[in-house]
């Protein structure tokens, strides 16, 4: 049985790794550009870390918007799928959001890649209007309410 952890970034050398993995899945995987992969919304975001027999292989980050609170950059290298990582992700990042101050009954919201749009349902997760395109991948945008 994998071991797999989740927890809060709180350290530079801690989100250096978890730059490393989108590095990984979204720039070298996914052919997403650096400059819109990193953004001005690192700082001001929560990020977390999952871990899975001590080894780093996800990550994801959540940020209050003008519009709710978005999750984003759920991403899960390549060896690591398919052993209840994302589904772990998405659990701590929403775990996470509900022990914030102020969050109750807030609007969440994602743009989930095709793939991912069943992990997200879930979770509670529907998806809202059409499909669209973001860094040349298809995604839907899916919200629900903590």
């Amino acid at each position: 049985m994998n071991k797999i952890t989740v927890k809060k970034v709180t350290d530079k050398g801690t989100l250096d790794k978890v730059f490393g993995i989108r590095q990984e899945v979204f720039v070298v995987g996914q052919n997403v550009p650096p400059a819109e992969e990193y953004d001005e919304f690192e700082e001001i975001s929560t990020h977390v870390l999952a871990i899975l027999d001590n080894v780093p292989v996800g990550t994801a980050r959540w940020r209050v918007t003008e519009k709710g609170i978005k999750l984003e950059r759920f991403a899960v290298l390549a060896e690591a799928r398919g052993k209840g990582v994302g589904q772990a992700l998405v659990k701590a990042t929403l775990d996470d959001i509900a022990s914030a101050e102020g969050t109750d009954g807030k609007y969440l919201y994602l743009h989930a890649q095709l793939q991912a749009v069943p992990l997200y349902a879930k979770f509670g997760f529907e998806k809202v209007g059409d499909i669209f395109s973001e860094c040349d991948i298809l995604h839907y945008k899916m919200e629900r309410y903590l």
